[in-house]
This record gives structure tokens, sequence and C-alpha cells, in this order.
């Protein structure tokens, strides 16, 4: 009996252990079987997705190598004069200036000081051409350069463009240099990588990965502008370094960041650098053609006022200057450019660029909207001149002003409001003399100082001019105004209520 027992208990407990067991592998299979495709689909490295993240980090790796030999650190002195009281205390201040020379006399003397700062550049010629920022360089008095192996050299400036915020510098070594070989940045396109190398708050050949956010930007840090936008990482110290490409292409200069942004720099294409490279190079200075027009975007408002805008984009003339080639050649404000040899132009920048790639005594063929029509003008460019021109007039006494229209009160020139908004009193137009704020015209930007040529296509010499003008517009409509301000015109829209 006690044997029956004993092997009966020993079968319940065999099974209760096998029982066990299979439960474990039947879990285990079960938790196998739903965790696999869950954690395929939150991405967990296969063989083949392994192998694809080492090229990718392949690619980046062989970018450092080939390129950080040819990136060098700038390390700029600049003389600075300034009055000092006690050592290493520096200030120029007027009424500390005087206080200090009445009751200091010998103590508070001018002194000459250096004034340090850091940026970076990349060598594109192994002859030890440089191509930097001109912000870095310029009123340098000494440019001291590093490269990635230690070695160092005084730099000297070949030329500068502050048009571009470009410069090219040299150094004299015995051997060849490492350089980074150009790429093309009308080929990049955003979402693609974008690498930048530099010297950001002096941490020598920093490297840091993004990608391209936007191209042709324009954020008024130079004159002529088509920046990439990236979010990979550019600090102070980066100025002048290169933004590349998972090729070790330069595709930009890096140049400027958003104060208190993350994830938003630019650079200038390598593309328009190219011909400032080479006019660099060759002069000394950027030889430019002449197109000789002001330029504005055409806004959805404008577009109805001209006749077949709206159908067509293009680049509103809004000046075109005396004597200039596109004056000689029959361009008129309000034309409206299309095309250039053929290539349409949609923005002020794409025009800008076109014209920035001609030579001076070159005829390009701008297609032309005027009056709804389609038409072609020959313009045979000139040389851009690097030089001011003030104008000169006769004295004019009117002080007769207007009521307010749409926010803004307007006044006849006098000597004295021409002096103080650096106009001539001969100029013909009415100024604008107060804006109110929230009113129509405050929301189309315009403000006290402009001077106002023409409303809605009719020429306004004066505050009659101007009042009759305002009386044949309803309230209803919107009304176009020609408007200068400085040395620009450009047109304005001045919605109806």
């Amino acid at each position: 009996m006690k044997k029956k027992i004993i092997y009966a208990v020993g079968i319940i407990f065999c099974l209760l252990i096998g029982s066990i067991v299979g439960a474990k592998v039947s879990y285990h299979h079960l938790t196998t079987t739903i965790q696999r495709p869950i954690l395929l689909a939150q991405g967990s490295m296969t063989p083949t997705n392994i192998g694809g993240a080492v090229d990718l980090e392949n690619a980046f790796v062989r970018v450092a190598e080939e390129v950080k030999p040819a990136v060098v650190n700038l390390g700029v002195e600049k003389k600075i004069k300034g009055r000092t009281f006690s050592p290493g205390f520096y200030f120029h201040d007027p009424f500390f200036d005087d206080f200090f020379d009445n009751f200091f006399k010998g103590f508070n003397q001018e002194r000459e000081y250096t004034q340090q700062s850091l940026g970076s550049g990349v060598i594109i010629d192994s002859k030890g051409y440089i191509l930097t920022n001109n912000h870095v360089i310029q009123g340098a008095d000494e440019i001291n350069v590093t490269l990635l192996d230690g070695r160092k050299f005084k730099g000297k400036v070949v030329g500068a463009d502050p048009k571009t915020d470009l410069a090219l510098i040299k150094v004299e070594a015995k051997d060849n240099l490492p350089t980074v070989r150009l790429g093309d940045s009308d080929e990049v396109k955003i979402g693609s990588w974008a690498i930048a190398i530099g010297n950001p708050f002096g941490l020598d050949h920093t490297m840091t990965v993004g990608v391209v956010s936007a191209k042709g930007r324009s954020i008024g840090v130079a004159e002529y502008e088509d920046l990439i936008q990236t979010d990979a990482s550019i600090n102070p110290g980066n100025s002048g370094g290169p933004l590349v490409n998972l090729r070790g292409e330069i595709i930009g200069i890096n140049t400027a960041i958003v104060a208190g942004g993350q994830g938003i720099g630019f650079a200038i294409p390598i593309n328009m650098a190219q011909k400032i490279i080479g006019d660099l190079m060759e002069h000394g200075k950027v030889l430019r053609a002449w197109l000789g027009v002001y330029i504005q975007e055409i806004t959805p408002e404008l577009a109805k006022e001209f006749k077949g805008a709206e159908a067509k984009k293009g680049v509103l003339v809004s000046t075109v200057m005396p004597d200039s080639p596109a004056e000689k050649a029959g361009i008129k404000r309000g034309d409206i450019i299309l095309s250039v040899d053929g290539k349409g132009v949609s923005t002020p920048q794409e025009l800008q660029k076109e014209i920035l790639k001609r030579k001076s005594g070159e005829v390009v063929k701008l297609g032309i909207l005027r009056e709804g029509e389609i038409q072609t003008f020959e313009v045979k460019l000139a040389q851009m001149e690097e030089k001011g021109e003030e104008a000169k007039g006769k004295e004019s006494g009117e002080t007769e002003t207007t009521s307010t229209w749409r926010g803004i009160t307007v006044q006849q020139i006098t000597s004295q409001l021409a002096k103080h908004f650096g106009l001539s009193p001969s100029e013909k137009g009415v100024l604008i003399c107060e804006v109110l704020p929230g009113s129509l015209a405050a929301k189309a930007h315009l403000r006290p100082g402009d001077l106002i040529k023409e409303i809605n296509h009719r020429g306004i010499e004066n505050v009659t001019d101007f009042n009759e003008a305002v009386k044949k517009i309803s309230k209803s409509d919107d009304a176009m105004l020609v408007i200068k301000r400085g040395q620009v015109t450009f047109f304005a829209i001045l919605s109806g209520e």
C-alpha cells in the first residue's frame, strides 16, 4: 500500500513539474512571438539596419578625416585706442574723458590696446588661399592662422567683399596645404545632411552635424543674401568655417546665427562665393555687373494693381536709376521682370543671383511684363561703381499740411525737414510727418520721413496733388503708393476699410 501511495505521489510531482516547465516554455514562446514584431516596429537593429548605420557613421568619419585638415582657426588682433585710469581698465566716454582730464591730468591718457577675436576659415587652394567671412577679419592688424597639425602662419588679406560678407586671405607655406573640394550649392536639397566644422568658443576643429533646414534666406547681415539655413550647431567662432555635405564638399561658408535661437544658423552658398573668390584672387576686389534698378517682391495686394501680374511670377521694378543700363534699355518703374536669358525669376534674390553671375559689358535678355503684355528687352550690363551720390537742389518754403488720411499726415518738404530726414528740398513729393499707431498706414509699415511720390499711378509733387488724389479714392478701395525711403523706392498698398 505504501509503495502505491509513494508511486502516485511521484507521478503527481512529475506532472506538476512538467506543467510548470511547459507553462514557462509556452510563455517564453508567446512573449517572444508578440515582442518580436513590436521590437522590429520600434526600429531594433537587424543586421541590415546595423550595416546601414555603420555606413553612415563611416561617412561622417571620412568627412572629418578629409575636411578637418583644411579647416583653420583664425586669431584676429585689432589695435584700439582708449583712455586708461587704472591698469587694465579701458573706456571711452565723453563725460569721463572730461572728468579725468580735469582732475587727474597725467593719469588719464589715451593708450592703445589689443582686441582679440576668434574665427574660422577653410583652405580652398593648396598655395595657401583661405576663404572666410569679411566680418571675421575686418579691421585686423594681425591674423594668426593655425592648422589642425599645429602649424602656425601669419595671414595676409588678399581682398574682402562686405556686400556678401566674404574675404580671402593668404598664408605663405613651404609645402602645398590640404584643401577641400567645392560642391554645388544649387543641388543642395532641404533635408540634405549638413556638417559644420570650425572653432566655436575657441574649441579647435569642432564638428557638428544636422540637415539643411531651408534655402534662399535673407536675414539682413549682408547686401546680397541667398543663405542656406541649417540646424547643424553654429556658434560664435564658427564664422568663416565650411558647411559641407556627406561627400566632404563645401556647400557653404558659415556666417550667422539667430541670437537666442537654437538650431538656426546660416551659410553663404558656395556657388555665390565662387565668383567672389575669382575676383578677389585676380583683382583684390569684386567686379560686379550692374543693372541699375531697385526691385521688390510682388505681394498678392500689389499683383491686383498690375495687369496680368496675378497670373505671372516675377519681380517688381520700383526704381530705375538715372543713366543706368536699365534706363538706357527702356526699363520703367512698374515693369515686372519675369526672366533673365530665359530663366524665370520669382524673387528679388533670384534676380540678384542671376545678374551677379554676369560680367560687365555682357548683354542679357530680360522678359518684362508691362501693361499685361510680355516684352523682351536687351540690356548691356555695366560695372557697378562703389560710391554714393549726393543730391543738391534749391530750397522750398511751403509748409502746407493735410488732415489725416488712412493714418498718415503729410507735409510739403521744407529746408528744415529736408535736413532732418536727409532729403533734398527740391525733391518732388510729400513727406509723411505722422503715422497713427494701428492705422492702415502703420500696417503697411509706412513711417515718418517716407516720401510719397505717386498715388494710384498719379504723380504727387505737392500737398495739393496729394489732396486731389485721395479725394478720388473711396473708403472701400485699395490705394497703391510709390514710397521713397532714403535711396530706395518701393510700392505700398493701403487697404480699403
